[in-house]
């Protein structure tokens, strides 16, 4: 999509506030929600490589409560 880091600072300072309208240069966007917001801050932070992008897995670990 191409987003900037001023865009992506703005909607984090936006997210800090409280607020949910950003002004982006020329362009002005109100979000229907903090949730969306936090959606594309993930997507941004992937695209600008600030944090890698994927699925995330985790492991689990089952024990039968038995000590050696």
């Amino acid at each position: 999509m191409g987003f900037t880091i001023d865009q992506y600072n703005l909607l984090v300072n936006a997210i800090a506030q409280g607020a949910k309208r950003v002004k982006y240069a020329d362009k002005e966007v109100e979000y229907a929600s903090l949730d969306d917001m936090l959606r594309l801050k993930s997507a941004m932070e992937v695209e600008l490589g600030i944090k890698k992008g994927g699925i995330k897995t985790s492991l689990a670990a089952f024990s039968k409560g038995l000590n050696r």
